[in-house]
């Protein structure tokens, strides 16, 4: 059995500003396989790297007056969003632009790094990952992801194109390449499979659905049984599920035994990378957490995030996307 790989969530974000060059340059420092950027789209059809579309909470925007006036209210697959959104503004605006921590009650520490980094584009992680690839003598894979694909081909703006474009010139497009195409939508990711060889992910949470598939009534909780999961092989090379479809929690926010998930997976074909290992008391099962729950600080420190990885290793998860991958890395190599 191969190794799980260890997947680092919008670069080493529990320890810099998520999606910057310094943030994936930590985790590959740290040993990570893969770096995840999310992508999405400028006005000009730019794939940069940004959590979302909207830029209030991860950039310094809401700073700069000459963008006071592209402040708007919008909702984007049946939720609301307040702020500034990427498709408003060219490449070249966005590179004025400066990131900052977006969980700082959480990651204080990180906001040193507040304003030192500009957003990089999807090129910029590919040309990273490829001469550190080169320069470590190991492959270092991406990870993207597409954000709300369904809101953005709404403006005329689809991944499809600059994604599988970027794709081939970094000769990514191949069913052993060094990539992962995931997304939470269905229907570009069934598109996307008959133009690419690279592998592709299906994303799903423990509520809600595809929003891309919301009036047929398609569910991520029918697409996680035996029988979506089949399905969903027919398009995809592996699923990326929130961790509790694997190991859920009682009431007291406590983990109970696995479920099903990984063996109906792997019997329909499917790798399994669940997300997200974060080490900070608030993202973790009371079985991990550490310190006194008095503390006014208690749910930003860290827990056992070492633990919580092994147990998943343990369930014969193929991957890990964490927040902290060097704690991931070193989970594994004591497995």
């Amino acid at each position: 059995m191969t190794k799980p790989i260890i997947i680092a969530h919008r670069g080493a974000s529990g320890l810099r500003p998520e999606h910057t060059l310094a943030a994936y340059q930590l985790a590959i420092d740290q040993g990570a396989d893969f770096i995840e950027p999310d992508l999405v789209l400028t006005k000009d059809g730019h794939l940069i790297c940004r959590h979302e579309n909207e830029i209030g909470g991860t950039t310094d925007v809401s700073s700069r007056a000459e963008f006071a006036d592209r402040k708007k209210t919008l909702v984007i697959d049946g939720e609301r969003y307040e702020g500034w959104f990427t498709e408003d503004f060219t490449l070249a605006e966005i590179k004025s632009l400066r990131c900052k921590e977006r969980l700082p009650q959480l990651r204080p520490g990180n906001m040193a790094y507040d304003g030192q980094f500009d957003v990089p584009t999807f090129e910029e992680v590919l040309d990273l990952a490829q001469q550190q690839s080169a320069q470590l003598g190991r492959t270092i894979g991406v990870y993207p992801e597409t954000k709300h694909p369904t809101w953005f081909e709404g403006l005329n703006l689809s991944f499809d194109a600059p994604l599988l474009s970027l794709v081939r010139r970094y000769g990514l497009d191949a069913a052993d390449a060094p990539i992962f195409i995931q997304s939470f939508e269905v229907t570009n990711l069934k598109r996307l499979r008959t133009q690419t060889k690279a592998p592709l992910v299906q994303l799903m949470a423990k509520d809600g659905g595809p929003f891309d598939l919301h009036k047929s009534g398609i569910t991520y909780a029918s697409m996680a049984t035996a029988a979506g999961l089949k399905e969903i092989a027919a398009y995809a090379n592996g699923v990326g599920p929130e961790k509790v479809l694997i190991l859920p929690r009682d009431t007291s926010n406590r983990n109970l035994a696995p479920t099903s998930f990984v063996g109906d997976a792997h019997r329909a074909g499917l790798v399994v990378h669940p997300w997200t290992f974060r080490a900070e008391n608030y993202f973790l099962p009371e079985d991990y957490r550490k310190g006194q729950s008095s503390d006014p600080t208690y749910l930003a420190h860290h827990g056992d995030l070492f633990a919580e990885v092994q147990a998943f290793m343990a369930a014969g998860v193929d991957g890990v996307f964490s927040d902290f991958p060097g704690i991931a890395f070193d989970a594994r190599a004591a497995r």
